[in-house]
């Protein structure tokens, strides 16, 4: 069984959880239609989430040293965050060190689909399966003198392994769809019955208005009705992480 183990430094605490396919944007959208789309869905819930233990404010006057990063922890706490890099990088210090299976890294990165105003999560790939050294999660503000927020509880970093070298491995092609006819003709089904299930949604009393939208792919269907494939997701069950002290 894989394994991804997070070894807490002494003296510090974590708060990391299985990342949760739910956004309050998606929450807003009319009859909160972004949840139909599956994609946006499994991405959201693609890893595990590190949550912030305090809440705090910053902002950044546009300069480049690292005193131009004014953060405001909330009263009685201590910022999870600080200026340690400049250029308008503000940095959370991760306390934890990483270990997953030999031949994985760790994809690094900001909460999935969840954008920031005024600040933006930096990425980074880390090779948990050896390295001794923790990390740091890092955001680049994009917009100066724009005071920006993270609450206690919130998602700060976002993270999964991936196998090294697998990318290195794939031989990229192109080629036209007409040499792929069974393909082509799924397509061709999903491009007519698409058309003609918008056109059905102008009227209110047709079927495709009652149907509100196609779920052949969130079901895992070719456009046929057959089945695409034994092993589709609609939806990601990541297992919490267990405390053996």
């Amino acid at each position: 069984m894989p394994k991804l183990i997070a070894y807490t430094l002494d003296g510090h605490a974590v708060r990391i959880r299985p990342a949760s396919p739910d956004r309050d944007w998606m929450d807003a959208t009319d009859q909160r239609y972004a949840y139909r789309c599956l994609p946006l869905n499994i991405a959201n819930a693609h890893g595990w989430e590190l949550l912030c233990p305090s809440g705090f404010s910053a902002r950044w006057d546009g300069l480049n040293h690292k005193e131009t990063i004014r953060i405001k922890p909330d009263l009685g706490t201590d910022a999870p965050a600080v200026s340690h890099f400049g250029h308008g990088v503000l940095t959370f210090h991760v306390p934890c060190l990483f270990r997953t299976d030999p031949g994985f890294d760790l994809f690094v990165t900001g909460p999935i689909n969840r954008p920031k105003d005024a600040i933006a999560p930096l990425s980074g790939i880390i090779e948990t399966d050896w390295s001794p050294y923790t990390f740091t999660m890092n955001w680049r503000f994009t917009r100066s003198n724009t005071k920006i927020r993270f609450e206690q509880g919130e998602p700060y970093c976002h993270l999964f392994p991936v196998e090294r070298g697998s990318l290195e491995r794939i031989e990229p092609e192109t080629l036209p769809l007409s040499k792929a006819p069974d393909i082509e003709r799924e397509h061709r089904l999903w491009s007519e019955g698409r058309n003609a299930f918008n056109t059905d949604l102008q009227d209110p009393g047709s079927g495709a208005t009652q149907q509100r939208w196609q779920k052949t792919y969130f079901r895992g269907l070719n456009p046929s009705g057959e089945e695409a494939h034994a092993d589709h997701r609609s939806r990601l069950r990541l297992k919490d992480f267990v405390s053996k002290d």
